[in-house]
């Protein structure tokens, strides 16, 4: 697809996430050249508004550095990522640190929730972060937990919860700033195949309701599934994007 191409097919350029020719190389050879093929070897890819998209592709294909590069995290060798206008890429570490705080939600693999919080700060935290009073910020995360069905748990630390209940907390999370899009790695990779489904549900359903698009990574088609289109990653280029009916 070319530049051209991208231009035209997004048709809200400030609420779409669009990467454009991404590569990344890790490392330098002996010679200080490339010491391998790249992570990425030019991406192009749009993630429209309120949809969701999983990345996937087997072990050392370049989808969670795809992830990273999109999020923010890791700062391309080349290319763009363009999210309300501007260029992540060319963005300072301090603004990119800002954007992951308040317009990009994350879920980790593993929750990543403090053990030492109850599950509604662990909600709060991000807004707090941010500099929202306590009492504010745990009154917003006090309105995620029933949709998430988790009425009753917010004063439960990590260790007393199940790992479907966690990683709704950490879906909570995610959305307690009301992002304009979350970021998920392999959100169910330690879950069952039943608690699996459960947290996709609520996962895919609860951004759609905010309006958030949503990108997952994942080696899990029944994960994919849920998704309004998957892209295929191999040896850090797009081999198949494709659109289907999320469930």
């Amino acid at each position: 697809m070319s530049h051209n191409d991208l231009d035209n097919a997004s048709g809200h350029p400030d609420r779409d996430l669009v990467a454009r020719d991404l590569v990344m190389t890790y490392g330098k050879g002996r010679s200080g050249g490339q010491s391998g093929p790249p992570a990425l070897g030019g991406v192009d890819l749009i993630i429209r508004s309120g949809q969701s998209l999983a990345v996937m592709g087997p072990s050392g294909s370049g989808k969670t550095t795809l992830l990273h590069v999109l999020a923010g995290i890791l700062r391309p060798t080349g290319g763009q990522v363009l999210w309300r206008g501007r260029d992540i890429a060319r963005m300072s570490d301090r603004e990119r640190t800002v954007l992951r705080r308040k317009d990009f939600g994350f879920v980790f693999q593993q929750g990543m929730l403090l053990p030492e919080l109850p599950a509604i700060e662990n909600v709060a935290l991000p807004l707090m972060l941010d500099g929202t009073s306590r009492s504010q910020a745990t009154a917003r995360a006090a309105t995620l937990f029933a949709p998430l069905g988790l009425s009753g748990f917010e004063k439960r630390r990590p260790g007393e919860l199940s790992g479907g209940q966690a990683q709704r907390v950490a879906i909570a999370r995610a959305l307690v700033a009301r992002p304009g899009v979350v970021f998920a790695d392999e959100p169910t990779g330690a879950l069952d195949q039943t608690t699996s489904g459960e947290v996709m549900r609520h996962l895919t359903e609860l951004t759609a309701h905010t309006g958030a698009s949503l990108v997952v990574v994942t080696h899990d088609e029944n994960v994919a599934a849920w998704c309004h289109g998957v892209v295929r990653v191999r040896d850090g280029r797009v081999v198949e994007h494709s659109a289907q009916a999320a469930r």
